[in-house]
């Protein structure tokens, strides 16, 4: 089964808290010279996802949900 882009919409906000917490726990913090709060990360994420320049991607064959770019995510679906 393809992966699936799931609208932030259809998650909680608790729900959506999580994808967001993991996708920067996995990320690392290796934000450059300039230090940034976590809680900074997380409102950047948050404003990319609402922007519509991230994505929320469910892949039911892992059963994993993942965050990518919205020029990604098209990459990814012109190869099916």
């Amino acid at each position: 089964m393809p992966p699936l882009e799931i609208p932030a919409e259809a998650l909680s906000d608790d729900a959506l808290r999580g994808v967001i917490d993991n996708f920067i726990q996995r990320e690392g913090t290796d934000y450059g010279a300039a230090e940034i709060s976590y809680d900074s990360k997380v409102n950047q994420v948050h404003r990319q996802i609402a922007q519509g320049l991230v994505k929320i991607v469910f892949d039911p064959n892992i059963e994993s949900v993942s965050l990518m770019t919205t020029i990604e995510w098209k990459k990814f679906r012109a190869k099916d």
